[in-house]
């Protein structure tokens, strides 16, 4: 039954940091490499690069929510939230979009 997700390639959970900026300063971010994949193809669907979808997002959520406490969370669930769009309409492009403070 879990050999789907138990056979799956080591190097898609392995963990990777990036270095990025956020609210002009320099970071770094740590989440497997799957959901930076996914990150990556959620920021050419805004038709951004990635650090500027980060940026973006962080942004957003800071004014929304008044704190970002666990900013990797935040990232893993919005890959969940995006899949989860995906799936419920395969034939949509999915362009959430994101209004950024310019």
């Amino acid at each position: 039954m879990c050999e789907v997700f138990a056979g799956q390639d080591p190097a898609r959970y392995r963990a990777v940091n990036r270095s990025v900026r956020i609210a002009g300063h320099s970071t770094s971010i740590q989440i497997e490499s799957a959901f930076w994949d996914l990150i990556d193809e959620i920021a050419v669907s805004q038709s951004m690069s990635t650090s500027r979808f980060l940026s973006t997002l962080y942004d957003e959520a800071l004014e929304i929510n008044g704190s970002v406490s666990n900013f990797a969370s935040l990232l893993r669930t919005s890959c969940l939230i995006y899949l989860m769009g995906k799936a419920q309409h395969p034939e949509a492009h999915h362009e959430f979009h994101i209004i950024a403070a310019e």
